[in-house]
C-alpha cells in the first residue's frame, strides 16, 4: 500500500530515541523527509544521520516559545515544504499526587502541555489543506496509570485540546490525530518497570494483562504513526488511537 508519503515533509519532536525516533524512521522509510528534534544538538544530529539524507536534526526544547517557528523555517529551508508535525516529548517525572513537587508539575506543564499547544498552534497557522498535526499522548488519556500522576493530569487535557483543534481545523482540510501508547518496549518503559524494584516481574505482570501478551515494539508504533500522518489516512481526524496490544478493553 502506498501511503503517499514520498517527498512530504514532517517535523517530529523528541525524536532522538524512543517513540519519536521510531516514527521518524518509519516516515523516512516510506519516502518522507523529516526534521527531528531533541534537546541535545549532537544526539539530534546523530539520530538524523542514522536515518540518512532525508532527515535533519535540530536542537530544540518543546517548552521554548520560539521553537515552533524555527522548526517550520528549517523544514522549508532544507526540504522546501511543510506538511505536518508529530509532537512527542519525553514523559514527565513519575510520582504520586502527594509526592510530586510544584517544580515537577511546572516543568511538565511547560514541556508536555503548553509546549505542545504552542507547536500545534504555530503548525496550524502554517499548514495548508492536507496538513496534519499529530500528538503522542498516552493510555492515561483514558485511565490513570499508577505512579504517573503528572502524566495522568496532563495527557487527558492535551487530548481535549487536540479534539477541539480538530474541529476548528477540519474546514481547512487540516487533520489532527492522537496516538495513545501503552507498554511499548522503549527505554522509558523499561525505566518505569525498574522503579518497582523487580523489572522482570513488573514486565511479566503487565504482559499478562495485554491480550497480545507482549510489549509492543517501537517500530510497530512508528508504522502506526506514519500511517496516521500520511495521506492514506485522509478521512481520519479527531481520533485518539490506542497503540497498546488491546490493553484498553473499553470501546
Amino acid at each position: 500500500m502506498d501511503l503517499g508519503l514520498k517527498d512530504r515533509v514532517y517535523i517530529v519532536t523528541g525524536a532522538t530515541r524512543g517513540l519519536g525516533l521510531a516514527s521518524a524512521r518509519e516516515l523516512t522509510a516510506d519516502g518522507a523527509k523529516v526534521v527531528l528534534t531533541g534537546r541535545d544538538a549532537k544526539r539530534a544530529a546523530d539520530a538524523a544521520a542514522g536515518l540518512g539524507p532525508d532527515a535533519v536534526g535540530v536542537a530544540a526544547d518543546n517548552s521554548d516559545p520560539a521553537a515552533a517557528a524555527r522548526l517550520i523555517a528549517t523544514a522549508r529551508e532544507h526540504f522546501g515544504r511543510f506538511d505536518g508535525i508529530l509532537i512527542s516529548v519525553g514523559g514527565p517525572a513519575p510520582g504520586t499526587a502527594a509526592g510530586n513537587t510544584d517544580e515537577q508539575w511546572t516543568a511538565a506543564f511547560e514541556s508536555v502541555f503548553l509546549g505542545a499547544v504552542r507547536l500545534a498552534r504555530e503548525a496550524a497557522a502554517e499548514l495548508g489543506e492536507g496538513g496534519v498535526i499529530g500528538f503522542v499522548l498516552s493510555g492515561s488519556v483514558h485511565e490513570p496509570i499508577p505512579g504517573l500522576t503528572i502524566s495522568n493530569g496532563l495527557r487527558p487535557g492535551l487530548a481535549g485540546f487536540a479534539k477541539s483543534l480538530s474541529v476548528e481545523l477540519g474546514p481547512r482540510g487540516i487533520r489532527v490525530v492522537g496516538l495513545l501508547p501503552a507498554r511499548i518496549d522503549t527505554d522509558r518503559v523499561r525505566e518505569l518497570d525498574a522503579l518497582s524494584g523487580d523489572a522482570a516481574a513488573a514486565r511479566a505482570g503487565h504482559e499478562s494483562r495485554i491480550p497480545l501478551r507482549r510489549y509492543g515494539a517501537p517500530d510497530e508504533f512508528g508504522r502506526t504513526a506514519a500511517f496516521l500522518l500520511s495521506p492514506a489516512a485522509s478521512y481520519l481526524t479527531g481520533v485518539m488511537l490506542p497503540v497498546d496490544g488491546g490493553f484498553r478493553h473499553g470501546f
